[in-house]
């Protein structure tokens, strides 16, 4: 009764408490100490106590008190049915202050209890239990195992339900639910993902229907809720939600806006193209408009922060301007579509002038750029966007791109030696960084543009001045590292694989415009790089070609490796060494297993049509054959060992068969010329080549083909 008494009246002083944490720990029974509880738990509630004195009322009860309130079906005669409960949470919400308590297991366990309350009815009696709830919630969610635990013991879950039904506290749901998916995105949608698209249908309604500063404050909310896998358009609640999103946009953005209003809308639309890239845009005239105008207010944002760049202007709006330049490549990828294209080709021409005015803003701020902001992710988003400009349009912005490739070499390559520390911008991506080991790899972005560069004169003699034949020899060593280390050695294709392929298309343009400079290096004592690019051409063919998943790389690597080895045949590394003989060896099988003989649906004959092995890829492939026939015929003479190779592949036989069984019309007049080529070649270099092809009757499909070079080269003695 005494402590009853204190707690009913409105006490709460320091001795009062002592008295109160004495009985806690000396308490003959449980009426004893739940009178005192009554007065710490009001204390508690009140938010009177310090650090110290709630770790002393830890310290005095521990967690078997609570455990016990927390299961007990009874109450006290008078009380609400939750009293004890209550009790219970109050409790543990105090001990949840202390970070190392919010940690403990037995905190941790209690995870299951805190959703079933979250999920049941809520009376006003029990509106302090929710309080209590999303207090130990939130501490444990701060805590380093908190999120993990929160995840696979069904939090997700029950803070979905709590938003969804509007239960009371639902805005803490909401926050908790947006810092779960901060730290484990991933994990929370493959748990909870029903749950988790029922809270996106519910925003995405709200974001529609809103006509108040509600809407803007959506567009920040929103993101946060969009996967990037399963994507949204597999799912009709899903596509659902993108509709309403694409109509709150339309009205948003198509409205006149202040700068606070749209850079929210505009980041919202970069999420969604980062998640459904432009499928959630609808065909038609409204979408087409829609799209249109996106990166046209996309456009105008990049020039009006880069163009004459102001450091705090800038400074402040590097996340919108990343958020346009995801737009921007959108735009890029739509303009250059074909197949059922969003845009009509009025439109496209437009937006490509309207990009390059942009991209003339993204080049005049990176020429800026000073030496200490180069580890500023904001200059990688800008360098990144640019390369994918470059990708694609090869004719606008020349001669300002020239003046800035010594700053993108310099750029690229300091990122490749160093790596990159810079925490990134929340920067929303289309292309994937799967499968690179680089912290930033802008070489990865800028290839393709390097490659039509090294298609013209003045871009690469600008390229080679600034070193970037050797930084590329390197970093494809360094990818070739990371591709046959990935789990389960040449995976499916990955980003990796995508960036060596384009920069063999780099080296084989080196080779045929600057053969020169692959012959000095070889020659040099100080730079090793085509030295050891070489070396590693030799080395990989044999071990790529029978992963037929990779064909298109091994066409890359075997066609770049023969180009080379055309203009360093005297090099040591290339005249009989083991890795010379299996590099050709493996070069002879890829070309001459490309053709086989098919049956003709058009007649009751067979037709020479491309290997069922190299079907799928050859469209990439069929340029590089070819290119690679005209580069073995030229290594032929320079090489002893190819003529031998050729003949223990049995590729004459297999070609004097194909050639004999076909119908002539069905072997066109480029693949002839190729054919022709090689088979001349080993004609003249070598005896048993040419015995073998007049034994299979070499000189008659010479003459059914038109083949005369080889028809005269076999009729000489």
């Amino acid at each position: 009764p005494t402590y009853l008494a204190m707690a009913s009246g409105s006490g709460g002083s320091s001795s009062t408490l002592k008295r109160c944490l004495d009985v806690l720990r000396d308490a003959r029974n449980d009426s004893e100490q739940f009178a005192a509880l009554l007065l710490v738990t009001k204390a508690v509630r009140a938010g009177e106590l310090d650090a110290k004195t709630r770790r002393q009322i830890f310290d005095a009860i521990g967690f078997t008190f609570p455990n016990r309130l927390l299961t007990s079906r009874q109450s006290p005669a008078g009380c609400p049915e939750h009293t004890f409960r209550a009790l219970g949470l109050t409790l543990l919400a105090c001990f949840c202050t202390d970070p190392e308590l919010a940690g403990h297991s037995q905190i941790l366990n209690k995870i299951p209890t805190f959703n079933e309350i979250l999920v049941s009815p809520c009376n006003p009696d029990s509106t302090s239990m929710i309080d209590d709830v999303y207090q130990c919630l939130s501490a444990v969610m701060a805590t380093t195992r908190g999120p993990r635990e929160l995840v696979t013991k069904g939090t997700v879950s029950a803070l979905c339900q709590a938003y969804v039904n509007c239960s009371y506290g639902s805005d803490r749901a909401l926050t908790l639910l947006l810092g779960l998916l901060a730290i484990a995105e991933a994990k929370c949608w493959q748990r909870d993902a029903p749950h988790l698209l029922a809270v996106l249908s519910k925003l995405s309604d709200d974001f529609l229907k809103a006509e108040d500063m509600t809407k803007f404050e959506l567009c920040e909310v929103l993101p946060h809720f969009l996967p990037l896998s399963p994507p949204l358009t597999q799912d009709s609640q899903g596509c659902e939600c993108l509709r309403r999103l694409y109509k709150g946009l339309a009205n948003i953005l198509g409205s006149k806006l202040s700068q606070s209003q749209r850079d929210p809308a505009l980041k919202l639309a970069a999420c969604l193209v980062q998640a459904c890239g432009s499928e959630w845009i609808p065909a038609g005239s409204a979408g087409s408009k829609f799209l249109a105008l996106l990166v046209n207010l996309a456009c105008v944002e990049v020039r009006l922060t880069l163009e004459e760049p102001d450091p705090l202007e800038v400074e402040g709006k590097k996340e919108v301007v990343t958020a346009c330049y995801v737009l921007i490549e959108m735009g890029i990828q739509e303009c250059l579509r074909e197949e059922k294209p969003l845009l009509e080709e009025v439109q496209k021409m437009q937006l490509m002038r309207i990009m390059e005015e942009a991209f003339g803003a993204v080049i005049f701020y990176l020429r800026q750029v000073k030496q200490e902001q180069l580890q500023d992710p904001f200059i990688f988003a800008s360098v990144r966007i640019l390369g994918a400009w470059m990708a694609e349009e090869t004719s606008s912005l020349k001669q300002e791109i020239c003046e800035l490739l010594p700053f993108l070499v310099h750029y690229a390559k300091k990122l490749f030696k160093e790596g990159n520390p810079a925490a990134s911008l929340p920067q929303p991506e289309l292309v994937s960084t799967e499968g690179s080991s680089l912290p930033q790899d802008a070489l990865r972005f800028l290839l393709p543009g390097f490659c039509h560069l090294t298609a013209e004169d003045r871009p690469r003699d600008i390229l080679i001045s600034e070193g970037a034949p050797a930084l590329l020899c390197e970093y494809f060593l360094h990818q070739w590292e990371v591709l046959t280390s990935e789990p389960g050695s040449l995976a499916p294709l990955t980003s990796t694989e995508m960036s060596l392929q384009t920069a063999c298309g780099i080296f084989l343009n080196l080779v045929v415009t600057a053969p020169d400079l692959i012959r000095v290096s070889f020659l040099s004592r100080r730079d090793k790089s085509f030295c050891s690019l070489m070396d590693m051409l030799l080395k990989s063919l044999p071990l790529l070609l029978p992963q037929k998943d990779h064909l298109v790389l091994a066409a890359n690597i075997a066609t770049l490796g023969l180009m080379m080895a055309r203009i360093l045949a005297s090099s040591a590394v290339l005249q009989g060494t083991q890795s010379a003989k299996e590099f050709f060896g493996a070069a002879v099988r890829f070309l001459s297993e490309a053709h086989t003989a098919q049956a003709d649906p058009g007649s009751n004959g067979l037709a020479a049509a491309v290997s069922p092995a190299y079907a799928v890829a050859w469209a990439d492939a069929r340029e590089l054959w070819f290119l690679g026939m005209q580069a073995l015929a030229s290594c032929v003479p320079l090489f002893p060992c190819l003529p031998p190779a050729v003949l223990r592949a049995r590729w004459l036989e297999s070609l004097s068969e194909l050639l004999t069984r076909v119908a002539p019309a069905s072997v066109d007049f480029e693949l002839i010329a190729a054919f022709q080529g090689v088979l001349v070649e080993l004609a003249r270099a070598s005896k048993p080549c040419r015995d073998v092809i007049l034994s299979h009757h070499g000189r008659e499909w010479a003459n059914l083909y038109g083949m005369a070079a080889l028809e005269q080269c076999l009729s000489e003695q």
